[in-house]
């Protein structure tokens, strides 16, 4: 750079020193300055230019100013103030010390010098004035106080060598721009001004100085201190984010860790979320609180990778007595405050070795423990821990630290509520559907329920039922809408199904008296007040092993998919129906015949609509699973589910019932047609004994000619003929079945004692299991079972 250049650094002298204390930097300002050149002092000790032996304590901090005792290269010694920047390791060259001082002082400026404005040197506001060269012409005391060395010293060195940090030199650039241009210019910075440990927040507005002609000749640095508005607005920024960031789910483990990271690094260097255990205690946590506290670690964070300061593991409990910041804060339910500088930090770890280690190990110096509490709860404690920023926690930190704190307890609360509620709602629905599944000689089932991944509890719901005749009865539906509502609706149609199959309704009139259940429960909504009418959908089948046919309707639901012994699996062509609730419509019923070893799959619409709500897809997947092997039922169930379930789960829930049908062999079933004729009631009690002989059972021949008799003998007596009689045996089961075409459902009654009649019924209910009659299109049937034992 040549003399005449007005930005020659030759005004300044300069010198760079190596932590060694060895020269490495030597300008043209230095050799005006001393008289030595580069070559001769460049790689040597600094110390040698010392003009006295004694050198003085080492510097300490980023930046030292004095006056030394130098060395001329003519030999005479020169008093030269000096002005010192520990510059840090910036990756390409290390930690140094750029040392400089300006080589004359100013001059008393001229009267018309446009650099020179009285009226700013007077002005609260922090204003340098820089002249044509970006020399330090003039500094007022606010200024002078802000970079915390005399003016007189300064005079004459630019912006950077005040500074001596990265900032200066990017302001230094702009103004060199704002010379060049003549327009004003606003910078943002923030950097240690005076050598404080406290970075500050400053605002620089520059502006160009002119003379009467608009000619440039220096620029005008004000600086304004906004520290506190730019806290302020991080703070906002950090509530706002908070806000946002916490509590995007309603998982009280996700919430905590949000929590933490919203807290590091902007407001701590750690933070960690303990909440109260209360495993052993279900139920709102105790209060008052009582040292010593059981806390459960939730979740933490670190600006470390790995957060190696942390002294418990998540889910790991421990307990904190009183001496300790957690339990203290708890048990005051206020935030509290230990650091290092006031000696309560070291008091607090005291109780604990390991976070005392740990403390030291990582240079530990504030602590903050802030009650996390929500609706009048205490649910836990957050540790605000700071190791690396050097600043201690500042009251409105702490005001910081609670607002974040309280908005995540909302948030934790809220979570920790909807789990407690929806594995209540789960457990409901859990004792509402059945817990296992009746073993049956006409079918052999399997299900599975999974709950919505989301929104929890549903209304779907599945049922095997045992009927009489060997017969069973197979339902699944649908309640519409989610949570403790539709599980509850969805509990009183499976009774109400239960009971209507009790008194063996066919699948049309089932559904039926379903429907006006629906239609009943609507408008007791409406009349609540509650928002939205009931719905459902249903499919109710009955399988006969003994003719091995299945009757099916439906109700708005998805039909049945069939699975031969020897073919690919198929929809059975049922007829929708009107969904429950629609009242007044009809439903129609299907009759399929199936050969033994079928499997019926009955399903509900979550599943075939969980991925991407395509249902002709989702029942492709369907078939495919249950075609892809001839495994158990258990297995399929299985295997469909992760066939058609996203890994997250479901966004419906998800109901499935497999069954595999069971014909009843020829040789266990005996039909008689019995004439209406009283006096050969008595043959047909003898050819019900000779086939129970066939069958080996003559250990329930007594009992059961008992039964026989008397139904058949009230049949003739108050019934329509023909007259049919049929034994069904099965392992463990005898079944008396006599139908007739009268449709009179008998009665059971006490007889009094001096009647001649009216102990039939009553007989038969004694000496078996159950009994009962049901409606057929012919007239009625009445059955009776009796239980088989084998003999001692």
């Amino acid at each position: 750079m040549s003399r005449d250049d007005p930005f020659d650094d030759a005004a300044t002298a300069r010198a760079v020193i190596a932590e060694n204390g060895t020269l490495t930097g030597w300008n043209t300002g230095a050799q005006r300055l001393l008289g030595w050149s580069p070559d001769e002092v460049v790689g040597r000790p600094a110390v040698r230019l010392l003009a006295g032996a004694d050198a003085g304590p080492a510097p300490a901090g980023p930046r030292w100013d004095g006056t030394l005792t130098l060395r001329h290269r003519d030999g005479h010694a020169l008093p030269v103030w000096l002005l010192a920047h520990r510059l840090a390791d910036d990756g390409d060259r290390p930690a140094r010390w750029l040392v400089v001082t300006p080589l004359a002082e100013g001059t008393a400026p001229a009267p018309d010098d446009p650099p020179d404005v009285a009226g700013l040197m007077q002005s609260p506001c922090a204003v340098a004035v820089y002249d044509g060269r970006l020399r330090l012409r003039r500094m007022n005391a606010a200024m002078a106080e802000v970079v915390g060395l005399p003016p007189e010293r300064l005079r004459g060195l630019t912006l950077a060598e005040i500074g001596g940090k990265p900032q200066s030199e990017e302001l230094e650039r702009r103004l060199r721009e704002v010379l060049a241009t003549g327009r004003p210019q606003d910078v943002h910075t923030s950097m240690r001004t005076d050598g404080g440990q406290r970075e500050r927040a400053w605002l620089a507005r520059m502006a160009p100085l002119t003379d009467g002609e608009g000619r440039v000749h220096g620029v005008c640095l004000a600086a304004h201190d906004i520290t506190e508005i730019h806290r302020a607005r991080e703070r906002l920024q950090l509530v706002n984010e908070a806000s946002v960031r916490i509590g995007s789910t309603l998982d009280v483990t996700r919430t905590a860790q949000e929590l933490a990271d919203v807290c590091v690094p902007a407001l701590a260097d750690l933070v960690s979320v303990d909440l109260l255990d209360v495993a052993d205690q279900p139920g709102e946590p105790p209060s008052p609180l009582t040292a010593p506290v059981s806390l459960r670690r939730i979740a933490h964070r670190s600006v470390s990778a790995g957060t190696p300061e942390a002294a418990a593991k998540p889910g790991e409990v421990q307990s904190y007595p009183a001496a300790s910041p957690q339990a203290d804060s708890l048990v005051q339910g206020r935030t509290i405050i230990a650091s290092s500088g006031a000696g309560s930090l070291q008091r607090w770890l005291a109780w604990d070795p390991v976070r005392s280690a740990r403390a030291q190990e990582f240079g530990v110096h504030t602590t903050m423990s802030v009650p996390i509490r929500a609706r009048g709860t205490t649910l836990g404690v957050a540790v605000l821990t700071r190791f690396r920023r050097p600043e201690p926690f500042t009251p409105d930190d702490v005001l910081l630290a609670e607002e974040v704190t309280a908005r995540a307890a909302v948030c934790i609360d809220n979570a920790r509520r909807y789990s407690r509620e929806r594995e209540t709602a789960l457990a409901l629905q859990r004792s509402l559907l059945p817990r296992t599944l009746p073993r049956t000689a006409a079918v052999r089932a399997a299900s599975r329920y999974l709950p919505a991944a989301r929104s929890g509890v549903g209304g779907d719901w599945f049922d095997v039922i045992p009927l009489s005749g060997m017969r069973v009865a197979m339902v699944v539906g649908d309640v519409v809408g989610q949570g403790i509502q539709a599980s509850a609706t969805m509990g009183r149609l499976r009774t109400a199904v239960r009971t209507l199959a009790d008194i063996d309704l066919a699948p049309d009139e089932l559904l039926t008296h379903l429907d006006d259940l629906v239609v009943r429960l609507s408008e007791e909504a409406g009349d609540q007040g509650s928002p939205g009418e009931v719905g459902a959908t249903c499919l109710y089948a009955v399988y006969d092993p003994v003719s091995r046919r299945c009757t099916i309707a439906r109700a708005g639901h998805a039909p049945p998919v069939l699975l031969p012994p020897d073919g690919p699996p198929h929809r059975v062509p049922v007829p929708a129906g009107p969904p429950l609730g629609v009242g007044g419509l009809p439903f129609e019923v299907t009759e399929v015949e199936l050969r033994e070893g079928s499997v019926l799959a009955f399903y509900t619409d979550g599943l075939i609509e969980a991925r991407g709500g395509d249902a002709d897809a989702g029942f492709r997947a369907l078939c495919e699973a249950l075609a892809s092997g001839a495994d158990s039922l258990e297995e399929s169930c299985d295997r469909i589910l992760h066939a058609l379930l996203p890994a997250g789960g479901a966004a419906d829930d998800v109901a499935l019932l497999l069954a595999r049908t069971q014909g009843l062999p020829a040789s266990r079933v005996a039909t008689w047609d019995i004439p209406a004729d009283p006096a050969l009631v008595g043959p047909i009690r003898k050819q019900v004994v000779d086939q129970l002989e066939a069958w080996e059972l003559v250990e329930a021949s007594f009992t059961a000619e008992l039964v026989v008799s008397e139904l058949v003998t009230n049949a003739i007596r108050y019934g329509t003929p023909p007259i049919r009689l049929r034994l069904i045996h099965d392992a463990t089961t005898l079944i008396c079945e006599v139908s007739d075409t009268s449709h009179t459902a008998p009665h059971l009654r006490r007889a009094k004692t001096w009647d001649e009649g009216g102990r039939g019924l009553l007989l038969v209910a004694q000496l078996t299991q159950r009994w009962g009659s049901r409606h057929t299109a012919e007239g009625k049937t009445i059955w009776a079972e009796l239980g088989l034992w084998e003999a001692d």
